[in-house]
C-alpha cells in the first residue's frame, strides 16, 4: 500500500480473523436473540427494576458498566441494554451481543432534526444512514451510506402504525462531531434526502451487515439543527416520551421472532 495514496477511512479490509474479538478471556453467556439497544439510562433501570430484569453480562468501559438485561414480555425472552453515544462505543457493546448470541436488534433514541417542521417528539423511521462517521468504514467499504436492513424498517413501521404514532420515514445523517454541524453541512445533508442528524445508525447498519444479524433504529426529534441556527427546546427532558418509545422498540424487537 502507498500511503501517500490512500485516506486510512478508505482502507477497508474484509479479514474477518481481527487480532481482538471479543470473548477471548471469558466464556460469552447465552444472551436473547431478540435486543432492544436504548440510549436512555433512566428508562433502562426503571424498566430493569419494574420488571425484575436479570443481569446477564456487564460490559466495562471506562465511563462506566453497562448491565445486559433479560426479561420475559409477552411470553418472548427480550435482552436490552443502554446503548452509548458516540459509534465506536456503541458497537462495541453491539458485537458483544452479537458474540452472545444475539441476532435482532432494535435501537431507540433521540435525534437532532435538520426539517425544523418537525415537532419535538416527533417519530422518526430512518431508512437509510449518510455515513460521516468513523467506524462503519472498518465493517464495510466505503460508501455514502448504508441501508437499514428493509424488514426491519417495515417490522417498525407497521408496530408504529397499529399503535396509531405518526412517524416519518427517512434518511438520518451520522456524523462524530458534537460542534462541526455547520451550516453548509446541514444544507448538503438536508439535499440528499436527511432529515435528522444523530451518531451511531451508520454504524449499527454496518455491524448489522458485516455480521449478517438485522438491525432497525426509532428515534424521536429532538434540538433543531438549522441554518437560522439551534434550538434545544427542552429535548432531553420529555420522560413520557422516552419511555413510550422504548416500549414501540420493545414491540417491533418481538415482531421480529421468527
Amino acid at each position: 500500500m502507498n500511503s501517500e495514496n490512500i485516506f486510512p477511512i478508505t482502507d477497508f479490509d474484509p479479514d474477518r480473523d481481527a487480532i481482538i474479538r471479543p470473548f477471548m478471556i471469558e466464556t460469552p453467556p447465552d444472551y436473547p436473540e431478540l435486543v432492544v439497544m436504548c440510549f436512555f439510562k433512566e428508562v433502562v433501570e426503571k424498566v430493569a427494576k419494574d420488571f425484575g430484569a436479570k443481569t446477564v453480562y456487564v460490559g466495562k468501559s471506562e465511563v462506566g458498566d453497562v448491565p445486559y438485561y433479560e426479561m420475559t414480555y409477552e411470553g418472548v425472552r427480550l435482552g436490552f441494554f443502554q446503548a452509548m453515544v458516540g459509534a465506536p462505543l456503541a458497537v462495541g457493546f453491539m458485537e458483544k451481543a452479537i458474540h452472545m448470541g444475539s441476532k435482532k436488534f432494535i435501537a431507540c433514541g433521540g435525534c437532532g432534526v435538520l426539517n425544523p417542521e418537525l415537532a419535538v417528539g416527533h417519530l422518526v423511521i430512518p431508512t437509510a444512514a449518510v455515513r460521516d462517521e468513523g467506524t462503519s468504514y472498518h465493517y464495510l467499504a466505503p460508501a455514502f451510506e448504508v441501508a437499514l436492513h428493509p424488514k426491519v424498517v417495515r417490522q417498525i413501521e407497521n408496530v408504529v402504525k397499529a399503535e396509531g404514532v405518526e412517524y416519518l420515514l427517512t434518511k438520518t445523517w451520522t456524523t462524530d462531531a458534537f460542534y462541526r454541524e455547520t451550516r453548509g453541512r446541514v444544507a448538503r445533508y438536508r439535499q440528499t434526502g436527511c432529515d435528522c442528524v444523530e451518531m451511531e445508525a451508520s454504524a449499527f447498519a454496518a455491524v448489522a451487515e458485516f455480521y449478517g444479524v438485522e438491525f432497525g433504529t426509532l428515534l424521536y426529534g429532538g434540538d433543531v439543527v438549522h441554518a437560522d441556527g439551534w434550538d434545544h427546546r427542552g429535548w432531553n427532558n420529555r420522560a413520557d416520551i422516552r419511555e413510550n418509545l422504548f416500549w414501540l422498540a420493545v414491540k417491533a424487537c418481538i415482531s421480529l421472532k421468527d
